[in-house]
C-alpha cells in the first residue's frame, strides 16, 4: 500500500511538472504529506523548487462531519498533534509558497465525480459544485497521470481526451 502511494505521488508530481512546462502555468506544485521520508514541510518550501505545496490529504469530510487530516506519520491530528506544523506553514508563507489559495480535488477513484470514456457529465457536474461552493482562488483538477496510478484505472483520462473533452467543459470557470 505504501509503495502504491509513493508511486502515485511520483506520477502526480510528474503530471504537474508536464502541465506546468507545457502550459506556461508559471509554477511547480508538489504533493506533500503522504511520505514521512519526504522531509518536513519547512524543508520542502525552503528547497526553492516549488511555487505551490499541496498539503495532503483529508481522509474524511462533508456531510456535517469534522474533517480528518491524514499526514502519514508527519503528525497525528488527535489532541492538536499537528499544531507543530504551524511554524512550518509560517516559514512557507514567508518564502511566498502558496499553501491554501488553491483546492486540489481528486476527480478519480470516485465514480460519480470522474470522467468515464466519452462522458464528461459526472466530472463537469462535480466541477461545477466544487467551483460554486468552495471559496478558493482556484480549483485544481486532480487526475491520475497513468492508468495504474488509481484504483483499476479509475478516472484516468488519455491526454488527447483531456484536451478535447474535459478542458473545454471546465476551462471557462473563473476558478480554473
Amino acid at each position: 500500500m505504501a509503495n502504491n502511494v509513493v508511486i502515485l505521488i511520483k506520477f502526480l508530481s510528474l503530471f504537474v511538472l508536464i502541465l506546468a512546462a507545457s502550459s506556461d502555468a508559471g509554477g511547480i506544485a508538489v504533493y506533500w504529506g503522504q511520505d514521512v521520508d519526504e522531509g518536513t514541510l519547512e524543508e520542502t518550501c525552503a528547497s526553492g523548487n516549488y511555487t505551490f505545496v499541496n498539503i495532503a490529504f483529508l481522509s474524511a469530510f462533508g456531510n456535517d462531519t469534522d474533517p480528518v487530516l491524514n499526514l502519514a506519520g508527519h503528525c497525528v491530528t488527535l489532541n492538536n498533534g499537528c499544531a507543530i506544523l504551524s511554524s512550518d506553514i509560517k516559514s512557507c508563507q514567508d518564502n511566498n509558497i502558496s499553501l491554501f489559495d488553491y483546492i486540489w480535488v481528486q476527480f478519480y477513484n470516485n465514480p460519480p465525480c470522474q470522467y468515464t470514456t466519452g462522458n464528461v457529465v459526472g466530472l463537469q457536474n462535480s466541477w461545477d459544485v466544487w467551483t460554486s461552493k468552495v471559496p478558493a482562488t482556484s480549483i485544481l483538477l486532480g487526475l491520475p497521470a497513468a492508468p495504474n496510478a488509481s484504483n483499476n484505472g479509475s478516472g484516468f483520462i488519455l491526454p488527447s481526451k483531456l484536451i478535447s473533452d474535459v478542458l473545454p467543459a471546465i476551462k471557462n470557470s473563473t476558478k480554473y
